[in-house]
């Protein structure tokens, strides 16, 4: 039996007051109003509200941070939309990006429409955190 997901209804929502300790695997769409302590990882798009707080990375299809923060990597190839007043501490990896003012992000960022440069990009990034993870430091 398959399950079917659009990109419309939301199929799962923390709300304010709510957290989870630990990585979170979402099928579909969802809504984060709450705390996570983990990485999500989602198959349709995600909506970080403004009362959320993420400790953790994200990877979904698109993200939107109403106005939450998150202290973790971004990565959403289809959009992230940072709306006013979010906070990102972490780095981006979109093909588009969109920010409206008083977003704070502190983190590298690509944002590239064409697939093949996106993709060289994106892996460029990993391996040179792979590398930086790796040096011993004195």
């Amino acid at each position: 039996m398959a399950i079917f997901n659009d990109n419309i209804s939301i199929n799962s929502i923390l709300g304010t007051g709510s957290s989870v300790k630990g990585d979170v695997k979402i099928n579909g769409f969802a809504r984060i109003d709450g705390d996570i302590d983990g990485n999500i990882e989602a198959t349709g798009n995600v909506i970080i509200g403004e009362n959320a707080r993420i400790l953790g990375n994200i990877k979904a299809k698109s993200i939107t941070v109403i106005g939450g923060i998150v202290l973790g990597d971004i990565v959403a190839p289809d959009f992230i939309k940072l709306l006013s007043s979010s906070v990102v501490i972490g780095d981006l990896q979109t093909k588009k990006l969109v920010s409206e003012e008083n977003v704070v992000l502190h983190g590298h960022c690509i944002s590239l429409s064409d697939s093949a440069e996106f993709a060289s990009a994106v892996s460029r990034q990993e391996n040179m955190k792979a590398i930086s993870s790796m040096s011993i430091r004195i």
